[in-house]
């Protein structure tokens, strides 16, 4: 783990994550695997942590979640799950104050502020490097990710429906704009395993690699991302998919008409044209 002495107040002593900065490139690593990364509150505090530290370092430019061991994520942590079967529900209030991530972030849409749906908000991209089984929240944690590349180990379920309990965290929403409605359905009212070959037929992921290679190929296309691209233009055509969820055809190109011209005054625009003229590779700074 390097130094990040340049980000305001990092926390050096994760417990339940690993992080990693190379290559402009920050891994986020859920871990627990004799667990097979099984979600807690303190790992979703984490992982939260450790997104605002690389989305406020100005030399990581693309993001990477992945899981320790065997697995993705299997879910929510049994042991919770046991303790509510047992105990009964949290009260309302609490629960419902629990879904947000504890913060209002100034120009962010509320619908990616809540618990799990920042990271769309994030300006860098995340890529759900899927190694292992992604089951229940796991599941949803890979779909709030901008890209998922899986691994031929890869397993993906949603679990809910076998457990008596409904689709939550926005899942309905978000997966049927991934995959369709009807797949969504089949998906979350089934709540059967599915492998990455049909993932991948699904659209759910955007590549599917042997094991052996999988994370070679992971940080290639990262890197590619980091050093080939501008990041102004990453952060700007993120922030338009997200946000064309919400708008009318018409909206969206009044808005990317805006942005086209902002972008024509940006140093990223100069450096674009000039390394393609000059058959280099470019030195975007982001602005």
């Amino acid at each position: 783990m390097r130094p990040l002495g340049h980000i305001a107040n990092p926390r050096m002593n994760y417990e339940q994550i690993l992080f990693d900065v190379t290559d402009r490139i920050a891994t986020i690593t859920l871990n627990r695997p004799d667990k097979l990364n099984a979600w807690t509150a303190k790992m979703g505090d984490e992982v939260r942590e450790a997104m605002k530290a690389a989305e406020a370092d100005g030399q990581v430019r693309v993001i990477i979640l992945t899981g320790a061991g065997r697995g993705f994520c299997a879910g929510a942590d049994m042991s919770l799950l046991s303790d509510i079967a047992a105990q009964g529900p949290p009260d309302p209030q609490h629960a419902l104050a629990h879904h947000t991530t504890g913060e209002q972030r100034e120009g962010i849409a509320p619908d990616f502020q809540r618990k799990y749906s920042y990271f769309p908000s994030l300006k860098k991209p995340v890529i759900a490097a899927i190694n292992g089984p992604a089951v229940g929240l796991g599941f949803i944690i890979s779909l709030y990710c901008d890209l998922r590349f899986a691994s031929e180990a890869a397993r993906f379920g949603t679990a809910f429906a076998r457990r008596g309990l409904i689709a939550e965290y926005g899942v309905a929403w978000m997966l049927p704009r991934l995959i369709g409605p009807a797949n969504a359905l089949d998906l979350l009212l089934s709540a059967r395993i599915i492998d990455g070959a049909e993932a991948r037929a699904m659209g759910l992921v955007s590549k599917l690699s042997p094991s052996e290679t999988f994370m070679d190929e992971v940080r290639a296309y990262a890197k590619d991302l980091a050093t080939g691209v501008s990041p102004r233009s990453m952060a700007v055509i993120k922030h338009q998919i997200y946000n064309g969820f919400f708008q009318s055809l018409e909206e969206a190109t009044i808005s990317a008409e805006q942005a086209m011209i902002d972008s024509l005054k940006s140093e990223d625009f100069k450096e674009g044209v000039a390394h393609f003229l000059e058959k280099r590779q470019p030195a975007f700074s982001g602005r």
